[in-house]
């Protein structure tokens, strides 16, 4: 990582046409995997890609969303601690990614009793 300070973590999905592949510093596939990335996207923050497409509105979460969202609850957590910054510092790469169906009610943010 940086030896200088991150402000947050920027959430994208793999249905950005601007991630082909890049662009992010973690990613999460659907089977639960954290993907590194071989080098550094951004030295101001950490930007993690979920695999898939959240654009969509649904009434049933699979179970594999479900353990990537658990998976980046983990993972923000672990990062604000060892960057400093705070685990609500999440943001969206763009209006339309990770997309405006994205879950953000279920992140848990707070390190302290593990609920939002």
């Amino acid at each position: 990582m940086s030896c200088l300070p991150y402000y947050g973590v920027v959430v994208h999905h793999s249905a950005c046409y601007s991630i082909n592949g890049k662009g992010y510093d973690f990613f999460i596939a659907k089977a639960g995997a954290i993907i590194p990335s071989s080098e550094q996207t951004d030295p101001l923050y950490i930007h993690v890609c979920l695999e898939g497409d959240f654009s969509q509105p649904r009434n049933h979460w699979s179970a594999e969303q479900k353990e990537q969202i658990f998976i980046l609850n983990k993972l923000v957590l672990r990062l604000a601690e060892l960057n400093d910054f705070q685990p609500q510092d999440v943001f969206p790469h763009s209006n339309s990614c990770p997309g405006p169906k994205f879950p953000w009610s279920q992140l848990v943010i707070s390190p302290e009793d593990r609920y939002h």
